[in-house]
């Protein structure tokens, strides 16, 4: 199979116009509060938009509107590389972020709603700049791939390749029959959610700005905050409450909040993935409760309120914080680091392997056993009332497989690089999983700053591996995929 390079720049083009169109949202707030950063906001998005239009043009005459699944893998992996690329220009010229190696790691993070930052002083930057690594994460969150797909019948190309390459999750649900309609409304819920939640934290007590950029990393499951203390600054019940809301509403499949907003409850109850991610939330929001309460001495109230908030952060793979949670019990801590496994629902902003998988693999695995008994019996896993194709089954095996072996090499490696071992396992988990703070030195209270340089292009490759779900980044190093069919 030959590749279509003309469409591939083509598409890449338009996802770096759109990039320096977004850059240039950053101008009002820095006119507005009067930063040092609008020159530098202002080249980013005019040098990007310019490029990226230049591209577009270029390839828009002659080009064949055929675009198959390799030509969509390739796109993908390819946009998020240079928007990432793009996006490190206002932290540069800016001065920001003046070394290369820190912006890129910055900015992936963001793209990625890792949540993983170098910044000792979040508080000291410039408000545009403070708003486009908001931005970065909106973006990333729900991804601009698909919002792409949304206005790609306009070129006269089909996009389910590209939405299959990056939606999180098995395989993504249509919510209608014509694909461009299903982005559309993913589209619409996730830019009104963000409006409802950033209208609450207002009228809660921050000021609009911290509204609108903590609205903006909520809804991406992606935890940059525009404080040093990330939540743990506002001592509000009321703006947790909020926060933890949304992030589990972030991390739940968007097709089970269509139907919730549509009133179909029944249908949103009877989600099997969805109910296990109550179950596992209250169930681990319990144990942790008992432990904070019974160690840290404060009230019950803010205990349950700080377990909450950890697990729901940590589940969505948000990364926000309430509190040093490395200072709370040694099991507390533990269990908080197995549920960075976890990770929410499929078809969510969440990273993470997705509790679809864990369930699917449970339940093939029972039946394992029952097939040791029974040879010839056909037994195939359900989920959802529905039998799981095999295909699935075995996607679903290799991928945490693999997911476990780029864990453990990815650990080791970091290690040898000069990191000290419980750090390394930790970094590597949160940016795998896309989490943020993790564990060691790289805690909630600390920061990726201190990584050496070789650690932090490691643990880049790992945010987009995580973020695009493995198979879409490592398929692209295999023979077969480059091989003329």
């Amino acid at each position: 199979m030959r590749f279509n390079y003309k469409v591939i720049l083509n598409i890449l083009g338009l996802l770096i116009l759109l990039n320096g169109a977004f850059m240039m949202t950053c101008v009002p707030f820095s006119l507005y509060f009067g930063g040092k950063d609008l020159n530098a906001l202002l080249i980013s998005g005019a040098s990007a938009m310019i490029i990226g239009y230049m591209i577009f043009a270029l390839t828009q005459k002659n080009r064949s509107k055929d675009l198959k699944k390799k030509d969509g893998y390739l796109i993908v992996t390819l946009g998020w590389l240079s928007m990432s690329l793009f996006g490190t220009l206002p932290y540069i010229l800016s001065g920001s972020i003046p070394d290369f190696t820190d912006a890129f790691f910055e900015t992936i993070s963001g793209f990625t709603t890792t949540g993983a930052t170098i910044l000792t002083d979040i508080e000291g930057l410039d408000k545009g700049i403070l708003f486009w690594r908001s931005l970065t994460q909106w973006i990333g969150g729900m991804g601009i791939i698909v919002l792409a797909v949304a206005i790609l019948p306009l070129l006269g190309i089909g996009g389910m390749q590209l939405f299959v390459a990056e939606a999180p999750g098995i395989s993504p649900d249509k919510l209608k029959p014509r694909i461009t309609e299903t982005a559309k409304r993913l589209w619409f819920i996730y830019v009104a959610l963000t409006l409802v939640e950033m209208i609450l934290l207002w009228a809660g007590g921050m000021t609009f700005y911290d509204a609108i950029n903590h609205a903006l990393t909520t809804m991406a499951t992606g935890g940059f905050s525009t404080k040093n203390a990330s939540i743990a600054y506002y001592q509000s019940p009321f703006i947790q409450y909020v926060i933890i809301f949304f992030m589990f509403l972030a991390g739940t499949n968007f097709t089970v909040t269509y139907f919730a907003l549509h009133g179909q409850f029944k249908t949103v109850l009877k989600n099997e993935e969805f109910r296990f991610y109550l179950i596992i939330t209250f169930l681990v929001m319990t144990l942790i409760s008992i432990g904070v309460y019974q160690t840290q001495g404060q009230g019950l109230e803010l205990s349950i309120r700080q377990a909450l908030f950890q697990v729901v952060s940590v589940i969505t793979t948000t990364g926000y914080v309430t509190a040093d949670y490395t200072q709370w019990p040694y099991e507390v801590v533990l269990l908080l680091f197995v549920l960075m496994f976890v990770g929410a629902s499929a078809g969510s902003t969440a990273g993470g392997v997705k509790i679809v998988r864990h369930l699917i693999l449970v339940k093939n695995s029972i039946l394992e056993l029952k097939r040791q008994l029974h040879p010839s019996a056909i037994l195939p896993v359900r989920f959802n009332g529905k039998a799981v194709h095999k295909d699935i089954t075995f996607n679903i095996l290799a991928f945490i497989m693999i997911y476990i072996s780029i864990f453990a090499f990815g650990s080791i490696l970091v290690s040898f690089i000069g990191v000290d071992f419980m750090t390394s396992i930790s970094a590597v988990a949160t940016c795998l999983g896309n989490i943020g703070p993790g564990l060691g030195n790289v805690g909630p209270v600390d920061h990726f700053g201190e990584i050496p340089v070789l650690a932090k292009w490691v643990l880049s490759i790992l945010m987009l591996l995580g973020r695009l779900e493995l198979f879409t980044v490592l398929i692209l190093f295999t023979p077969y995929f480059w091989k003329k069919v």
